[in-house]
């Protein structure tokens, strides 16, 4: 999708099979459209002076902690053993001893 040509009918084919939709031959232009005007507003967006903008909050400002203490509010970030997979795997409903087996749910 080149910046210039904005959106093509063959981008917008391509997009709706990469997301699994089955547009119409007419949903097809109206598609076409609106991506081009979603394109066209981000395009004005980007022409903004963001310099003096400050930059989001953060997690850690979120959670009450202080800028210059982020992290010291969360659980510790630690190494642990993991489950052992012989015991996960007998509580599965199907498995092949090393996978979950679950039903297939797209059909392509």
């Amino acid at each position: 999708m080149s910046e210039q040509a904005g959106v093509t009918i063959e981008d917008v084919r391509r997009v709706a099979e990469l997301a699994n939709l089955e547009l119409t031959a007419e949903e097809e232009p109206r598609m076409q459209r609106d991506l081009n005007a979603i394109l066209g507003h981000i395009a004005q967006l980007n022409e903004l002076d963001t310099a003096g903008v400050p930059a989001m909050a953060q997690v850690g400002e979120m959670l009450g902690g202080d800028v210059d203490k982020v992290g010291e509010t969360l659980r510790p970030d630690l190494v642990r053993p993991s489950l052992d997979r012989a015991a996960v795997m007998a509580s599965a409903p199907e498995t092949d001893g090393r996978f979950f087996k679950v039903p297939k749910v797209i059909e392509r």
